[in-house]
């Protein structure tokens, strides 16, 4: 009945603000006050990264949990960045309907003033996609979104126009075609906020490791990944959790949005959770907040789709040939142009239902970058010493999946990977050994398992051997028969 009534006043012309909720509880009531604990906020965020800001993924708790961590992400825009619209996308914790509602019926009013809803547009939105609705008790009492607001409000300098929208469904291909519906706005003209918290009520020590975990699993930029992580959480039993993320929803719409565009990465900011608070931190049931940017680096190249596909052939064709021939098929090299004929290095990994088969890869060759491939599709197929010789027979099963690798780039501290990301290559006396960036998320490993095993396993120089190598990153472009 309330929601109907909502609706008719609107219908009726009479617009209808959506007044704060959760002010004096979730953060300062008082304009003054409000202000103060932002400034104190603000003044602690560290900038990270050099591209620019296209998306943040910031928590939603109370300010007093949570704010540092939220102002941490939000602080990585420029103050004076100018955007045509900022979509904030919230999960809904009251209310589950299918799909989106985006409120059309006012403007969105915090203690520090009115933020202008572009209400032509969000009606566009509305009558362009199914995915979309307007439900009143959707925004009336949502907090996630909500408690974005101010922050969006002091840190910005210019005023932009509001487009809030509170996704009600827990169903992953509505995600999917949110992202779809959104995806002609998602440029560098528009901001992209997502309000979400982590793994909510396991231990103190058990939070840490699932929300590290899951934050690897966001920057792999996967939604794949994204999703059988989520799933592998709610496998584990981990005591007292009840989810790994609360706005998984919003996230994943986040991740497909930025999916196959590889000059976008997420980053991490900052974490911490509830059990971090001095004076309430309870640390046998915690909450987790993390905060994470999605930047458009300065790495962009890019393999066409043809490109890809010519290569996994080529790949194939190579190791079938080389089976029944002993030989490399040659190739006649004025007959490659484009990025297959820069010297680029690549990795080629062979999978057998499902279970590795082979893989063997070079950097920064001197060849160009189809006949890196034929030659480490070679490699991986006969030449790996860790399995025996692939036969004619198994090829009809293999599967073959190929990361063209940007240029090593020496670091100075382990702090600068970033999982899922970066791959690492590390030099000891002699010794070295590296691992894909895929690695890391497919083990679900920290930062330290992920050197700690490549150091002891690949390079053979001991667990904490890494600490004094020569360590570089690099970044992997990876496709295979499965994703073409």
């Amino acid at each position: 009945m309330e929601t109907q009534q909502f609706k008719e006043e609107h219908f009726h012309g009479q617009p209808i603000n959506r007044e704060p909720i959760v002010a004096g509880r979730f953060y300062p009531a008082d304009p003054v006050e409000l202000m103060s604990t932002l400034k104190e906020y603000f003044s602690t965020v560290k900038k990270i990264g050099e591209g620019k800001v296209r998306a943040v993924i910031v928590p939603h708790a109370g300010y007093i949990f949570s704010g540092k961590v939220a102002a941490s992400g939000i602080g990585q825009i420029p103050t004076e960045a100018v955007y045509d619209h900022i979509f904030v996308l919230a999960s809904s914790h009251r209310v589950l309907f299918d799909g989106a509602s985006i409120y059309k019926c006012g403007n969105y009013i915090t203690p520090l003033g009115t933020i202008e809803v572009d209400l032509d547009f969000t009606q566009k939105l509305i009558d362009e996609n199914e995915c979309f609705t307007f439900r009143s008790d959707a925004h009336q009492y949502e907090h996630s979104l909500e408690v974005q607001l101010p922050l969006l409000q002091y840190h910005l300098k210019n005023p932009f126009k509001l487009i809030p929208i509170v996704l009600g469904t827990q169903n992953a291909s509505t995600c999917r075609d949110i992202a779809m519906a959104l995806k002609p706005y998602f440029n560098d003209r528009n901001l992209f906020v997502i309000s979400s918290d982590f793994s909510h009520y396991p231990s103190y020590e058990d939070a840490e490791k699932i929300d590290q975990i899951t934050a690897n699993a966001i920057e792999s930029g996967s939604p794949e990944t994204f999703l059988s992580t989520i799933r592998s959480w709610s496998e584990d039993k981990i005591p007292n959790l009840a989810t790994c993320i609360c706005g998984w929803t919003s996230v994943l719409t986040l991740i497909h949005l930025a999916e196959k565009k590889d000059n976008l990465s997420f980053r991490k900011v900052m974490y911490r959770n509830s059990g971090d608070n001095g004076l309430y931190g309870d640390k046998t049931r915690v909450v987790g907040y993390y905060s994470l940017i999605l930047e458009e680096n300065l790495f962009d190249f890019k393999l066409k789709e043809e490109e890809k596909e010519s290569l996994l052939n080529l790949a194939r064709d190579t190791i079938e040939d080389y089976l029944q021939t002993g030989k490399i098929k040659e190739i006649d090299s004025k007959s490659i142009s484009g990025n297959l004929a820069k010297p680029l290095g690549a990795f080629v990994s062979l999978h057998f239902e499902g279970r590795l088969r082979g893989c063997i890869g070079r950097f920064q060759p001197a060849d160009p970058l189809y006949l890196v491939v034929q030659k480490m599709a070679v490699s991986a197929a006969i030449n790996d010493s860790r399995f025996a010789p692939v036969t004619m027979d198994e090829m009809k099963e293999i599967e073959i999946e190929i990361s063209v690798l940007t240029p090593l780039k020496r670091i100075h501290s382990a702090k600068e990977i970033i999982l899922g990301k970066h791959g690492i290559y590390m030099v000891k006396e002699g010794r070295s050994g590296t691992f894909l960036p895929q690695v890391a998320t497919q083990m679900k490993w920290t930062l330290d398992e992920y050197l700690g095993y490549c150091a002891r396993n690949k390079a053979h120089i001991g667990w904490d051997g890494w600490r004094d190598s020569e360590l570089y990153t690099f970044e992997a472009m990876i496709f295979g028969e499965k994703t073409t």
